[in-house]
């Protein structure tokens, strides 16, 4: 079996084998492929998939001579022995023109080196050429031996020298460097007379130099851009003549323009492929922000491809990791130059190693390392002189020592790049490193810039990780705070279970289905029996399947949950809901509703104010509390449903347990929606909505919208319902309202240093009952008004606050008379506010005297957390 047969039947056993296992080659290229080789098939497979427009942009020949650079799909075409005795054949005139042509379009800077070397032997009639370009920086320039000993016969390959094994000639040192120094042209007869030439080069290759003739090429800026030298003229007596120069001269000229043109497409493709790698760079910042070692890795990983160096390190300033101390802070504190007095104040909490040899796996340095690396000296020196660190030879720098710099598995340092790594306030928070090109070259300006910006997005991945710590440390925070809160916001277990074991009368008996209900009459633990009571007969508990002790703990819990403020309180909220539990049963309107949108309703009201601080919006915004942070609209109704939402979640609690979760959804929207519908400034647009409802005769509400407007109408009867109550009633609970209201507005003055409005200035408690009536026409009366036109069975709450109108007026008409001394005996109100006491919530234990009933004293008593006066700092709070 030949050779050529043996090797046809293994590849296509391989590609067989390939088709079969796509994973296989799939992994393989993960594995071992350059990120240029995946680059340039994924280009391939964009190419033959993208359709073919025709703009120019995107099709010109331009466009795609500059991919097929990018991705190193150049063809390079060789000029062939026939096409060189045409040359021969040409004037010298013609011939010169088409060598012009011939690398005029040539962007390749080796290919064009070649091409020139070439052009030029046979313009000269030289045996051989070398081509040196300038590097370096301006102040440290040198030769490269880009192409040496270029023959007419000789290929790019056998002639180009890499940048292992390429010379360096400063300037000013032989030959060509005395003409790269100089730009003087040197035409030598006898390389062996001349002392600045080498002969060693020729012992070595055993060929003998005669002439020399070495000219500078220059840019159009007359900079000198590289020397191009032929050797041994082949005809004649060997010796380059004037004419030879000026062909030599005139050729150059042309060429400075070709490899001017040819660095810079260079360096736009370089430059593209950095963007690139940088884009993919940013792409991997933004995806990674969970993990900081994924993270670095990726960073990483990405400048040791770009940068070509044996390895890479990320070294984070110690500050940067919140120490035991500041766990309970939240700050990034960095070390920098003004906040360190001594290069050994700069310490690093963690170290990143990436070596070319180790395949992509990164190393953690211990804090042994850290303090007696060199290298981590250095870093530290960059960070605390916030100074960028470039050093081409590091034991002939000095700064650092005289070496060896060579750590503990023979690793050995020759040149570094080391970069600190800034955050948003020009603090630093992590130095970056590079170390030894794999070229063996010293790190450069590009290279600096291109450092640079990865350590802008290094900068920028550390603080996004970071900050997505500290967001998940607070949050575990919040969850810890939440389950403590759970637990003290949640009714004991005694007082569970007296409430479940206690007697429950009647619903009637307790009066609960009057809209002239009075709580004054009744203790906390009586409140607590009439919620139960409530929710019993609305047959909730049976058809929800809600077990007794979770609704008797869940009702203590909502009572816990209420602080012990003037009037927005437990007491307050129980009223409502039994306005709610009237409404629907004796106003008749329970038939309009589902079983789940009165349990639903019920519960809103229950929870309504929950936590209230006893003041309102307006001043939860004034002050920037943390609510009015938290809540753009509604800020208190918003806080009074997510409270909600946490006595449910929390243990023993949850009255929802047993609902599908189809209706858990849709009551828990229905809890949002009642409850944020108490905010005032929401039911005045509701309320127009409502009206046009009416006036178009659509009482039904059979559809859902109709009935959330309904809803929405009978939780604001509802929370205003006091001003429904039989006068003594009223005007007690108008007192309370008005005493929160002088609370809020004495905070405004003493600690706000503002002059509030007059409805909470207590200078002006004279005109409450004013004020009053102006409520009665604006709020209630209306709503009242609408809602005894659809349901006749709600028009006592409509009498009711037209009979307390009429007392309002008759006391503002007292007022008017100057009869100010008989208005206050009627109207008491607390001259300043007061801390709330434990007396104030009075009777938790529900063991009041039924004696005290008749008397209006011992009511008062009764009122518990109603009568409370809250303090300042309890406002505040």
């Amino acid at each position: 079996m030949s050779m050529e047969t043996k090797i046809s039947l293994d590849e296509a056993a391989v590609e067989m084998y390939l088709l079969e296992n796509a994973d296989f080659l799939e992994n393989w290229l993960k594995k071992h492929a350059t990120s240029e080789f995946l680059q340039k098939i994924k280009s391939m497979d964009v190419a033959r998939k993208k359709p073919k427009f025709s703009t120019a942009a995107r099709n010109s020949i331009t466009s795609n001579m500059f991919k097929s650079y990018v991705y190193g799909m150049v063809t390079k075409q060789k000029r062939s022995l026939v096409e060189r005795e045409k040359l021969l054949a040409m004037s010298e005139s013609e011939m010169f023109m088409e060598l012009i042509r011939d690398i005029a379009s040539e962007l390749d800077v080796s290919v064009l080196c070649h091409k020139i070397l070439r052009n030029v032997s046979i313009l000269t009639g030289s045996d051989r050429g070398s081509l040196f370009l300038v590097r370096g920086s301006s102040d440290k320039r040198y030769l490269v031996s880009k192409l040496f000993d270029v023959t007419e016969n000789s290929t790019l390959e056998d002639s180009l020298h890499t940048e292992e094994t390429e010379i360096k000639v400063p300037f000013g040192r032989g030959i060509a460097g005395h003409v790269a120094l100089t730009k003087e042209t040197i035409n030598i007869t006898d390389a062996y007379q001349d002392p600045r030439f080498n002969k060693d080069i020729d012992k070595q290759t055993g060929y003998r130099t005669h002439s020399i003739l070495c000219m500078p090429i220059l840019s159009h800026e007359n900079d000198v851009i590289g020397v191009a030298q032929i050797i041994n003229k082949i005809t004649g007596n060997h010796i380059f003549e004037d004419q030879d120069v000026q062909v030599f001269r005139k050729y150059l000229m042309f060429c400075g323009i070709g490899i001017t043109n040819a660095q810079l497409f260079e360096m736009s493709v370089q430059e593209y492929k950095r963007n690139k790698l940088l884009l993919s760079l940013a792409r991997g910042v933004f995806k990674e922000q969970q993990n900081l070692e994924k993270l670095i890795q990726k960073i990483m990983l990405d400048a040791q491809d770009l940068l070509q160096c044996e390895r890479c390190s990320v070294y984070l300033i110690d500050e940067t990791m919140e120490s035991k101390d500041q766990m309970y802070e939240d700050k990034t504190a960095v070390s920098t130059k003004g906040q360190t007095k001594t290069i050994q104040d700069v310490q690093f909490a963690k170290a990143f190693d990436l070596y070319a040899k180790d395949g992509g796996n990164i190393r953690i340095q211990s804090a042994n390392y850290l303090s007696a690396s060199k290298n981590a000296e250095i870093a530290r020196f960059a960070a605390f002189n916030e100074t960028t660190v470039c050093i081409a030879d590091l034991e002939q720098d000095g700064r650092f020592g005289q070496g060896p710099f060579t750590d503990g598995e023979g690793f050995k340092t020759r040149s570094i790049l080391c970069m600190p790594v800034y955050n948003s306030e020009r603090r630093i928070t992590a130095v970056t490193q590079l170390i030894n090109k794999l070229n063996g070259a010293p790190f450069n300006e590009s290279d600096a810039n291109i450092i640079e910006a990865f350590s802008i997005f290094t900068g920028l991945g550390i603080h996004n990780c970071q900050m997505y710590e500290n967001a998940c440390r607070l949050m575990a925070k919040q969850t810890v705070a939440l389950e403590v809160l759970s637990f003290h916001a949640t009714a004991g277990r005694e007082e569970t279970e007296r409430l479940a074991k206690s007697a429950l009368p009647p619903g009637k008996e307790m009066n609960l289905y009057s809209y002239d209900f009075n709580d004054l009459v009744i203790t906390d633990d009586d409140t607590l029996k009439s919620v139960i009571i409530m929710f019993k007969e609305a047959g909730l508990l049976t058809k929800f399947k809600i077990p007794l002790d979770v609704m008797c703990r869940w009702t203590c819990s909502v009572k816990k949950n209420y602080r012990p403020v003037t009037y927005h309180n437990w007491r307050h909220a129980f009223n409502v809901t039994q306005t709610m539990f009237t409404m629907l049963y004796t106003g008749n309107l329970v038939p309009t509703f589902s079983d789940l949108e009165v349990f639903g309703m019920l519960v809103a009201c229950l929870c309504h104010d929950l936590d209230h601080r006893g003041t309102n919006n307006a001043f939860q915004v004034k002050v920037v509390s943390p609510l009015a942070m938290l809540y753009s609209t509604s800020v208190m109704e918003h806080h009074h449903f997510d409270h909600c939402i946490m006595i449910l979640n929390s243990e023993g609690n949850n009255i929802f347990q047993s609902l599908s979760p189809e209706e858990y959804r849709k009551v828990i929207k229905m809890l949002e929606f009642c409850i944020l519908s108490t905010d005032l400034a929401l039911y005045f647009r509701k309320r127009s909505e409502f009206k046009k409802l009416i006036e178009s005769g659509r009482t039904d509400f059979k559809s859902t919208e109709d009935r959330n407007l309904l809803k929405a109408m009978m939780m604001t009867a509802c929370d205003v319902a006091a001003i429904t109550k039989p006068w003594e009633i009223q005007r007690e609970v108008a007192q309370l309202v008005a005493n929160e209201f002088f609370e809020q507005g004495d905070v405004e003055k003493t600690q706000l240093g503002e002059t509030p409005i007059a409805m909470m200035d207590r200078d002006k408690k004279d005109e409450l009952p004013k004020m009053q009536v102006g409520f009665i026409d604006a709020i209630c009366t209306p709503v009242y008004e609408m809602l005894a036109s659809v349901q006749p069975g709600l028009k006592p709450l409509h009498s009711g606050v037209l009979n307390n109108r009429t007392h309002w007026i008759e006391l503002d008409q007292m007022y008017k008379a100057g009869k100010t001394e008989e208005l206050r005996k009627i109207l008491k109100f607390s001259e300043t506010a007061t801390p709330s006491t434990e007396k104030n919530n009075n009777d938790k234990n529900g063991k009041h005297s039924k004696d005290q009933k008749d008397s209006t004293n011992a009511n008062k008593k009764k009122t518990g957390a109603t009568k409370g006066k809250l303090s300042k700092t309890c406002v505040l709070l």
